[in-house]
C-alpha cells in the first residue's frame, strides 16, 4: 500500500498537480508491482517562505537517514547517501 507525499512550493495549477500525481503512480506501480488502486498520492502546496522550516529541516536535514534522493541545495548537498 504505497502511499506518496510530495512537498513543492505553491503555485502548480490542479493540472499539473493531476498529472504529477498520475506519472507518480505509474512509476510506483513499475517498480513495485503494486495495482493502482493500493497507491495513493498526496501533494502538498509549501510557501517559499516557509521551506526551511517545514520540509528541509523536518524532513531532509532530520530524515537524512531516510532521504534517497539528496536535494543539489543546502548542507547536505554534497554529502554522500
Amino acid at each position: 500500500m504505497p502511499h506518496v507525499v510530495v512537498k513543492m512550493y505553491s503555485g502548480r495549477s490542479e493540472e499539473q498537480k493531476r498529472k504529477l500525481a498520475e506519472a507518480v503512480t505509474n512509476a510506483v506501480m513499475a517498480i513495485t508491482g503494486n495495482g493502482e488502486d493500493s497507491i495513493s498520492v498526496r501533494i502538498e502546496d509549501v510557501a517559499a517562505s516557509d521551506w526551511t522550516e517545514k520540509v528541509y529541516k523536518p524532513d531532509i536535514e532530520n530524515g537524512a537517514g531516510k532521504l534517497y534522493k539528496r536535494p543539489g541545495y543546502g548542507p547536505l548537498a554534497s554529502s554522500e547517501p
